[in-house]
């Protein structure tokens, strides 16, 4: 865990790991040796592409064939949803808005239907209860996200595999990918940004697929790379490829790839679980020093439910004032409406840290 720790610059202050993580020092020379190397003309873009899709398969447990590089969890999520023609689609309002647009707009050109799980939308968590209350005979994907982004719940991948059977259970890992060790292996469609938790940098993200997934979705946003023969340009349309790489739309940023490829390296070498092991150290630390100060926290308490995301509640309105004093004491959290901010630590955030942040946000305005 040493050399992890000392892979990244100290970042004392930062606890908004939820919006943006602070990349390793290897992701930032990965990208300046690419643009050195390619000033000169020395890009191998196929060979930059593969080394990342192996890397995400490692992550996943899964084939680099099923395995497709996208700039955002956004644009892959709009892949899958333009793909599954026909499908009805059980997704929560609760979402980020980026796991809501994509199925609204399919539905709009009517390549699907959108069921709206029911329930308080804001601060009910997913779960696999709700779930199969919600379900009808018509329902055949389950979209969700494997941590809330408002209030860091930790869904219950495995619960809801039980009750959605043969359903596709499509899982946006973008604010757990690289930093909770969950059963993925659920999850029919994984899609994940790696700007986040992986800490690789904007432009990192990818979309990994089972065959079953596969093999039910046919392709509206597939572009020129996604084709067999991409490179026989004879005015023709060409069959699309099999496994993931027929979600392409054009070439990849291979600098990306890399450097995506340097943040899965180095969560490798350590494993995921050590990394979440010491963020929910972190996160123990953080809510019990807001606990001492009399700030209300309402994330989750027990650790088999949550991840690296804290969420304080400020009845009074009061949480952009806080936010506003944490930043000019250097600290770096995420305001959610008037009443609450969200802080997310990493396996880097400094224990000594914490007692100081509680104490700026708790006092008298």
């Amino acid at each position: 865990m040493e050399h992890y720790l000392a892979a990244f610059e100290p970042t004392p202050g930062h606890l908004d790991f939820a919006r943006f993580g602070p990349p390793s020092r290897s992701v930032c020379e990965a990208a300046s040796d690419f643009w050195s190397s390619a000033a000169t003309g020395d890009v191998d873009e196929a060979a930059e592409d593969l080394g990342a899709r192996e890397q995400v398969a490692r992550l996943l447990a899964m084939p680099a064939a099923d395995v497709a590089l996208v700039p955002s969890t956004s644009l892959g999520l709009f892949h899958v949803a333009f793909a599954l023609r026909g499908a009805e689609v059980l997704v929560s309002r609760g979402e980020f808005p980026a796991n809501l647009y994509p199925w609204w707009r399919a539905e709009e050109l009517g390549i699907l239907r959108v069921r709206d799980l029911p329930g308080d939308r804001l601060t009910s968590p997913v779960t696999p209860e709700r779930v199969a209350a919600a379900l009808a005979p018509t329902t055949t994907a389950v979209a969700v996200s494997a941590v809330d982004f408002r209030t860091g719940w930790r869904a219950d991948l495995a619960g809801i595999r039980q009750v959605i059977g043969d359903r596709l259970l499509i899982v946006d890992a973008i604010q757990s990918a690289g930093a909770v060790d969950l059963p993925f292996a659920h999850g029919d469609i994984v899609i994940a940004g790696g700007q986040k938790w992986l800490r690789a940098g904007w432009g990192t993200g990818f979309v990994a697929a089972t065959p079953r997934a596969l093999a039910v979705m046919e392709p509206s946003l597939s572009g020129w790379t996604g084709v067999e023969r991409p490179g026989g340009y004879d005015g023709l349309r060409h069959p699309v490829l099999p496994g993931a790489k027929h979600l392409g739309l054009t070439n990849g940023s291979p600098a990306t790839a890399r450097m995506l490829t340097r943040a899965l390296e180095l969560v490798g070498s350590v494993g995921v679980a050590a990394v979440e092991r010491r963020i929910s150290e972190r996160v123990e630390t953080l809510i019990s020093e807001l606990d001492a100060v009399g700030v209300d926290v309402v994330s989750p308490r027990r650790p088999a439910d949550r991840a690296g995301i804290v969420v304080a509640r400020w009845a009074d309105g009061s949480a952009p004032e806080r936010r506003r004093r944490l930043a000019e004491h250097g600290v770096a959290v995420t305001v959610h409406g008037e009443e609450r901010l969200r802080f997310a630590v990493h396996a880097t955030t400094g224990l000594d840290d914490l007692p100081r942040v509680a104490a700026l946000v708790s006092a008298p305005l």
